[in-house]
This record gives C-alpha cells, structure tokens and sequence, in this order.
C-alpha cells in the first residue's frame, strides 16, 4: 500500500516540550491525529507543513518529495489552521480573490458552491459581513471552503470541528467522502482532533499521540480488532484489571479496554467483553498514555 506522508524521526524541540515522531498516513484514506490538548497534534501538523520549522528527521510526501518549500509540493497539499486562517477583516470577496491569486489550482465557481452549501452567502453578493462579524464557526466553514475548493492531492486540517455544531460536523464529514471519491483513491485527509466521537464516520486510519510522540497507530476496523471493550460489576474488577490496558472503576462497575487476546481469560473472571468504538478506544490508549507518563 502506499503511503501519502511517512514521517520518519521528525522532530520540533521547545524549552518545555519535544515532539519526536515516526508514523505514516496512508495514500487515500481519512487519517485522524488524536490526543489531548498539548498532545503535540499542532506542532506536527505546522510542521509537515513547513509552518514551523523542524529540528531533525524528516517527512516524504507522496513517495518522493521533502521539500515543503518547493511550489510543487505546496501547490498539492491545502492546509487549514486551527487558530484565524484568514485576516478578520476580509470578506469571502477577498479571500476568493486571494486565493484565486496565490493558488492556480484554485476553483472559484467551487468556492461560491461550498459556500452556499455552509450557508454563508455568495461571495459575489454586494452586503457581505467580514470574517471580524462572523461566528467562530462561520469562520472555520469560509477557511474549509476555501481549502477544498483548491484540486490537491492531499489536505492537513488542524482541529477543523471544533468550533463546528453537530449538524455542520456531520456536512464535514460528507465532504470529506466527497473529497476522497473524487479522484478515487488518490487523495488523502490528515485532520486533528481530541475528541473523535463526531467524526468517526469519517475516519479512516487513526494515529493517537501522547506527549509528543505517537502511542499506537492503524485502521480503525483493525484496531477494533486488536482491542476490546471491557465492563463488568465492580466486585470483578479486580480479577480483571491485570490482563487491562486501561481500567476504571466505580462503586457498581468497572470499565476499560485490553488486548483481544485476552478475551477468553476476561470472560472467566465475569467481565463482558464487546468491539469499542473510536472515542472508546481513544479514550482507553490515551489514558493508558497517562498513566505511563506519569511514571
């Protein structure tokens, strides 16, 4: 299979923190980057795409290419920020014309149609608020639209739902499909998130990050195999906490995740074993992360 990025020893050091990352995001699929705030996800993603700069290692976009300076490179990739992505006092007037200026690849009769699918207005509309009187989440939609309006072959989106309603995180997620079915299988998605549970639809691969560095990575449906959820009464837990990768517990119950190996083992000692879902193992692997850290 082939590989979008593979991120081989990158690193980004500050005063009181070091990212140090090896990983891959595989060619065509969604990918999410997972972790709690301070995880590292926004130092990775700035430096992927040459926002920050890195310390060592480095990073080879679609079988070839390190250079995020070379126009190439950058022309095939749209990257969105978490914080502001345009200046608050544009219009989507400006922005498509800044866009259209700064990127060949980019299509503004697409832009006018995501913009009306947002509900945003037209950009060609003479009364149009600038991005200073928008919502929070207007703002994020008109930085998405101008993003997935550009033809690239791979697009880095930092923390894109947060400032999203439910209804509008369920349209990020169908044009996430739509992106990736347009050129069948040659695009790829990189997105971060800490808190999955509305965009698992649309996840393909997911790797978790704890401090830095990654702590488990693959595709949801084989992770889903490699580990189970756990639960039972709490009068069992202690039988089952040994074979559990993460474990709590409270006065009637006890709940947590382990290796599927161990099904059988768990299932002698009364606990109830079933498939996790994304948030339930993002939950379990990162909390497990915790705990080791704190060593």
């Amino acid at each position: 299979m082939e590989n979008a990025v593979e991120i081989n020893g990158l690193t980004k050091k500050y005063k009181d923190f070091a990212l140090d990352v090896s990983a891959v995001i595989p060619k065509g699929f969604a990918a999410a980057l997972i972790g709690a705030n301070g995880a590292g996800k926004t130092t990775l993603i700035d430096t992927l795409c040459g926002v920050t700069a890195k310390n060592g290692g480095e990073a080879v976009y679609f079988g070839n290419m390190t250079d995020t300076d070379d126009d190439a490179l950058r022309s095939r990739i749209g990257y969105c920020s978490a914080a502001n992505y345009f200046p608050l006092d544009w219009k989507l007037k400006t922005i498509a014309e800044c866009m259209a200026i700064g990127y060949d690849n980019f299509d503004r009769a697409h832009f006018t149609e995501l913009c009306g699918r947002w509900s945003l207005g037209s950009p060609d509309d003479k009364k149009q608020k600038n991005m200073m009187k928008m919502s929070d989440g207007n703002r994020v939609r008109a930085a998405l639209a101008a993003v997935f309006a550009r033809d690239t072959d791979l697009l880095v989106l930092d923390e894109p739902a947060s400032s999203l309603d439910p209804l509008a995180r369920d349209q990020l997620c169908e044009m996430f499909r739509e992106y990736l079915a347009a050129k069948d299988g040659e695009r790829t998605i990189l997105f971060s998130t800490h808190n999955i549970a509305d965009m698992e639809f649309a996840t393909d691969y997911a790797i978790f990050m704890a401090h830095g560095k990654v702590v488990e990575q693959g595709f949801v449906e084989d992770l889903k195999e490699k580990y189970i959820l756990v639960h039972g009464d709490a009068q069992d837990g202690n039988k089952a906490k040994p074979l559990m990768i993460s474990y709590t517990v409270n006065s009637t119950s006890f709940e947590g995740i382990a290796l599927a190996d161990n099904t059988t083992n768990l299932q002698a000692v009364g606990a109830v074993t079933e498939r996790p879902t994304l948030q339930q193992l993002s939950v379990g692997i990162l909390r497990k992360a915790e705990e080791n850290a704190g060593k």
